[in-house]
């Protein structure tokens, strides 16, 4: 059975059109004659939407009863029975009612998809996982409902609604969205010009990543391997030099030119593993490519043109930056070098190579560790100079038994020999030697040095050239072999250092520690320059001026000057290690590290800004609840007590004495709601500014809630109270108590049913007295209960008349002001309880 398509309609907004355009697609398509049937479609209650659904045929929706109330779900098994070739269903992030066939509608798409039947659907570009915590920071709404990109990637169509944030606006104001009275409160918050038109962007850019998705596959399907430029990126070519930071802002700024271009540094490696760039350079540069919002990818390869080009052909590269060659003249004429071999085959992809400093002075390649040990290389030193003459001696006694070519053959093998041993030099000097032995001792005329026939001078300089030769190679291979060793210990290092960062709770600190332990230290300190002075920008810094940003180990470091060794990273950090004088060999892998403390010490301040600023972010996310919530909750009670007011100062009208007192009560009632909401505004901005001021006092519960009770009024004689006669008192504010008592019996008032009234009891349990509260409500889910104590909730999101949703996060805020808690507890049989702990009075403390 061949698996249906998907077509999705991506909103950027709320109220873009998505559901209508999809309809209008549902028509074309009914209209060529293809059997399309609606499965589910949302109007939200608005005209032009539904006015499209038309003669659509429609699958019946599928009543689910959960918590005492109805629901309407798609029925995917008459969706499925019906089998048309076309099926609407809207909304593809919605979350199905408990009990359904799947928890998810895109779960439900994906079967009729599985059925081979196409689909049409919609999802908004808050509902996408990936950006849900993005759209949130702009918003400062928490979208509940996800669907996974991977579904909506898998789409074979997505199409874009879009509308630009003047036109949506002007579409809200005309209510064409939403309900009238909710006109305002979303044109002030959610529908900010600001909101939506970051909103249009990411819905743009996601989409845009979505059809470079289907670009790649297209060309991977077809076997293109050219580019097409369909988007600037440019790969920047790192070696490890001290030119990458030149390359790198100069690959930034080509970027820069094209709106939406990508930035690449890519640091390709010998494929031996034993001959690379230095790791410190490298991690520095990987810095500053991702400080200018570039990423850092490696690739392997003995060619290195070949591998950098396979690179950018891979990611669809169109321009690539090289660094003019550091090789000398005779080098370049030798070879054309990484740069022109890369110009000269990278077809469509230009090729920028940027002069610096470094070109053309050579490879500065130090002075490389010796292969073999000191005591080798005296040990093959004395081969070469007592052994090769011993040799001759010995050849000389057996003159008469062995011709000239055995005798060069020996000599090579005492000079392989000497080479193994001591290496290069002492097995060169060995060549040398022999040779000059061979042609005074063994090639006619003897004991001159002479050579009379010129196959014996062509043996000879071959057995110099072979004796050098192999010399070289077992060199070679020694130092290649030492090489390896040094590279496996220095990665077996950095994984332990690795390992040590990510499982240290500071990354700074584990780092510092490892470097110490590793090299045997006393102190590692990394300093920071200070900054001139902010009343003074013209005052130049005390180049002596230093603050120890991180130490280990015994005293600090106060200055570079007062540590054994030091490792500058830039101008204002710096590394300083005092224990022991570092040799060249240790130095790489310590850059290696300063390198990655430099990295740490800016995750540090990061996170620490990060924590300085999430309670300033908290509290323009309440700031931006309550401006919600005030505008229409606080809203809804004045307007009618104006509402009843004005009706009774009106002229045109006559009241009786029954309708007067009715509007007078709408009008109390109406201020005493509004009354308790501010009252508890006021108290929950108090809880957030830490200003809630206190006044504990020993209470006996058998008058505060009773009292709590009378201020709720007539509801509030449904409720049950049962308080043990011998309860201690509790040690609380008498005020602030009855507020959160009269808040815990007003929510469970409202969600109890009418012949299940609300419970009050009390009992004694270590120290505490516990108050519960219990409703036979709906209850809650256990993974919703913390959420009900966040600010601006109400259960469901459906009740857009039971105040601002600051009931129980204020309740609980003035629960631990007071020394208590306040915890949920499932209700047995069905509901939920609330539990408040409070702290039993100190008789003795209070006479």
């Amino acid at each position: 059975m061949t698996r249906g398509q998907l077509r999705i309609y991506l909103g950027a907004a709320p109220g873009v059109g998505k559901t209508y355009a999809m309809l209008e697609e549902a028509h074309r398509r009914a209209a060529r004659g293809t059997d399309v049937v609606v499965g589910l479609v949302e109007t939200h209650g608005r005209r032009h939407t539904a006015a499209m659904l038309g003669d659509l045929p429609a699958v019946p929706r599928r009543t689910m009863r959960y918590r005492d109330a109805d629901f309407t779900e798609m029925d995917t098994d008459a969706v499925l029975a019906r089998r048309p070739e076309v099926a609407v269903v809207d909304e593809l992030a919605h979350t199905n009612v408990p009990g359904s066939r799947n928890a998810k509608r895109w779960q439900d798409i994906q079967e009729l998809l599985d059925a081979g039947i196409d689909v049409l659907s919609t999802v908004n570009v808050q509902h996408l996982e990936s950006l849900n915590d993005v759209v949130e920071q702009i918003t400062g709404v928490t979208q509940r409902e996800t669907v996974p990109d991977g579904v909506v990637r898998a789409a074979e169509q997505v199409e874009l609604v879009d509308m630009t944030p003047e036109a949506l606006r002007r579409r809200m104001a005309h209510g064409n969205i939403y309900h009238p009275d909710k006109v305002d409160a979303a044109l002030a918050n959610y529908f900010r010009i600001g909101n939506l038109t970051a909103l249009r962007e990411l819905a743009l850019l996601w989409l845009a990543d979505k059809v470079e998705d289907q670009l790649d596959r297209y060309r991977a399907d077809q076997g293109i391997a050219t580019v097409w430029e369909t988007r600037e990126r440019v790969v920047v070519g790192l070696t490890g030099g001290p030119e990458g930071d030149t390359l790198i802002r100069r690959a930034a700024r080509v970027a820069a030119r094209s709106k939406g271009a990508e930035l690449m540094a890519v640091h390709v490696a010998r494929s031996d593993g034993l001959v690379g760039a230095d790791p410190a350079a490298l991690t520095r540069q990987r810095v500053l490519v991702e400080r200018l919002g570039g990423t850092y990818h490696q690739a392997i390869g003995a060619d290195i043109p070949a591998a950098l080009l396979d690179f950018a052909r891979g990611v669809n590269a169109t321009q690539i930056v090289l660094g003019a060659s550091r090789r000398g003249r005779f080098a370049r004429i030798m070879s054309r070098g990484v740069g022109a071999t890369t110009a000269a085959l990278s077809g469509p992809i230009d090729v920028h190579l940027v002069t610096h400093e470094q070109a053309g002075l050579g490879r500065r390649l130090g002075t490389a560790p010796a292969a073999l040990s000191a005591r080798r290389r005296l040990i093959g030193l004395g081969l070469s100079v007592a052994g090769i003459p011993l040799l001759t001696y010995v050849l000389w006694l057996l003159a008469d038994e062995l011709s000239l070519t055995s005798d060069l053959l020996l000599f090579l093998g005492a000079v392989v020999g000497v080479a193994l041993v001591g290496g290069w030099w002492p097995a060169l000097l060995a060549a040398v030697l022999s040779s000059v032995l061979i042609n005074f001792f063994f090639t006619p005329p003897l004991r001159q040095f002479t050579i009379a026939e010129t196959e014996n001078l062509l043996a000879l300089v071959v057995f110099l050239l072979v004796a050098a030769a192999v010399s070289g190679v077992v060199d070679l291979a020694a130092r290649r072999t030492r090489e390896a060793a040094r590279a496996s210990a220095e990665a077996q290092l950095l994984a332990a250092v690795a390992g040590s960062v990510l499982r240290g709770a500071r990354p700074l600190t584990a780092l510092l520690e490892r470097l110490l332990e590793t090299f045997g230290l006393s102190t590692v300190s990394l300093l920071e320059r200070l900054p001139g002075s902010p009343d003074r920008p013209d005052q130049q810094r005390d180049p002596r001026a230093w603050r120890v940003a991180a130490n280990v180990g015994a005293e600090p470091c106060a200055t570079p000057a007062a540590g054994d060794a030091e490792v500058r990273l830039d101008d204002d950090l710096t590394l300083v290690l005092r224990g022991r004088v570092l040799p060249a060999a240790d130095r790489r892998i310590v850059e290696a590290f300063a390198a990655q403390a430099a990295v740490a010490l800016r995750q540090e301040r990061l996170s620490e800004e990060a924590a300085a600023a999430k309670p300033i972010a908290e509290a323009d996310r309440l700031r931006t609840a309550l401006l919600a919530a005030v505008s229409h909750d606080l809203r809804t009670p004045l307007a009618s007590a104006m509402a009843a007011v004005t009706s009774l100062r009106s002229a045109d009208v006559e009241f009786d004495e029954a309708d007067q007192e009715e509007l007078l009560a709408t009008a109390e009632e109406s201020l005493d709601r509004l009354g308790r909401l501010v009252a508890n505004l006021l108290d929950m901005s108090r809880l957030q500014a830490g200003a809630l001021g206190l006044r504990p006092a020993s209470l006996g519960l058998e008058d505060v809630v009773p009292s709590a009770l009378d201020e709720l009024g007539e509801p509030a004689e449904r409720v049950r109270v049962s308080l043990p006669a011998h309860l201690p008192a509790v040690r609380s504010d008498p005020g602030l108590l009855e507020r959160v008592l009269v808040n815990l019996v007003a929510n469970a008032l409202r969600f109890s049913p009418p012949d299940q009234p609300p419970t009050v009891s009390a009992s004694e349990h270590g120290g505490f007295v516990e108050l519960r509260v219990t409703d036979r409500g709906p209850g809650l889910p256990r993974d919703q209960w913390e959420r009900a104590f966040l600010p601006f909730q109400r259960q469901g999101d459906r009740d857009n008349h039971a105040g601002v949703g600051l009931g129980l996060a204020l309740s609980r805020g003035l629960a631990e002001a007071m020394g208590g808690n306040l915890e949920p507890e499932e209700t047995p049989g069905g509901g939920l309880t609330m539990v408040l702990r409070l702290p039993v009075a100190d008789e003795r403390g209070a006479g």
